[in-house]
């Protein structure tokens, strides 16, 4: 592990953003320039007022899969209102999500760190 990955944040490729809304939009991807294995976190903000079901793949087609939204159990990471969270996934992961109800636009920054 990157002994870095303990640290502070560092944004390590460009930020994405989709729009999640009813249905999962074509998903993108997070493209992390650190070197293979040395971290896959990434700082997700949901910007907007309404519950998003967050899908992650190695593929889109993983991501969108993900993406449902969750009744009694399911693959989908809930993301609040207003929430940012770090997380860790594989390198250069796909990224979509359905919101609960209207629209939200949801930003993905590839790095390392806490």
């Amino acid at each position: 592990m990157n002994p870095f990955a303990q640290g502070p944040f560092s944004p390590c490729g460009k930020t994405v953003a989709f729009t999640a809304a009813s249905t999962a939009p074509t998903p993108v991807q997070a493209a992390n320039y650190e070197p293979a294995g040395m971290s896959g976190q990434y700082l997700i903000v949901n910007s907007g007022t309404v519950l998003v079901y967050l899908g992650v793949g190695s593929t889109s087609t993983q991501a969108t899969a993900n993406s449902a939204k969750i009744t009694t159990s399911g693959n989908a990471i809930p993301l609040l209102p207003g929430q940012s969270v770090i997380l860790s996934f594989g390198m250069n992961s796909y990224f979509t999500g359905v919101a609960d109800s209207s629209t939200s636009v949801v930003f993905v920054t590839p790095g390392s760190g806490l």
